[in-house]
């Protein structure tokens, strides 16, 4: 039975956009876009959801702690759930936050540091191999409860999926721009509705049969 590990933030997790009254939810099993995904690509497929809300590629979050570095996740993930099939990679969303004031290219930095973890010979000989997808995320935009924590972030997401295509291309690995197949909510400008899940979801199943 192929494994599909989701790895990402909140946009992995389902987590819907956050209203003025600061209400958070999540959307339901059935919706979320590695759900969605899954799904599409067959009875056949297990899929295990790693998206932790405020993740990023590289930071240790000041206000969230220290355990949303990306890194340590990344290698707590693979060794629990290896043997897997298809690792998908979506981050930089929060890596954007005028907190951590990193440029495109430091943000792929962080990235590019997530597939040495996840390709490095150390990592292949505990896992067993696997394909990679490497998505970028659908710019945000400056919006409503989040928009003065994503305060300059629009114009360094947008720079972001050049960067990462060109970064999937030189480490052989699948790519995805979902910002060609989303957009972000204009409620908080981070996170996606329940449609864009599904149109995800869609994109990433046709991604990984492609790998």
């Amino acid at each position: 039975m192929p494994v599909l590990l989701t790895f990402g933030d909140s946009n992995t997790h389902g987590s819907l956009p956050i209203p003025p009254d600061g209400g958070r939810s999540r959307l339901g099993p059935d919706a979320r876009w590695p759900c969605v995904a899954a799904r599409a690509l067959g009875e056949g497929w297990r899929l295990v959801e790693e998206g932790l809300p405020g993740r990023t590629a590289q930071f240790e979050d000041p206000v969230m702690g220290a355990h949303m570095d990306g890194r340590a996740g990344l290698r707590i993930a693979l060794m629990s759930h290896a043997p897997i099939d298809v690792l998908t990679i979506m981050l930089g969303t929060n890596d954007v936050k005028a907190r951590f004031c990193a440029s495109a290219e430091a943000v792929a930095g962080g990235i590019a540091a997530l597939l040495d973890i996840a390709l490095h010979a150390d990592t292949i000989a505990l896992t067993g191999p696997f394909k990679v997808l490497l998505i970028a995320p659908p710019p945000v935009e400056e919006a409503g409860v989040l928009a003065a924590e994503f305060w300059g972030g629009a114009a360094k997401s947008r720079a972001l999926a050049p960067i990462l295509e060109r970064l999937a291309e030189v480490r052989g690995v699948g790519f995805l721009d979902a910002g060609q197949v989303i957009k972000v909510s204009p409620v908080d400008g981070v996170h996606y509705g329940a449609a864009e899940h599904a149109a995800l979801g869609a994109a990433v199943a046709a991604a990984v049969r492609a790998l």
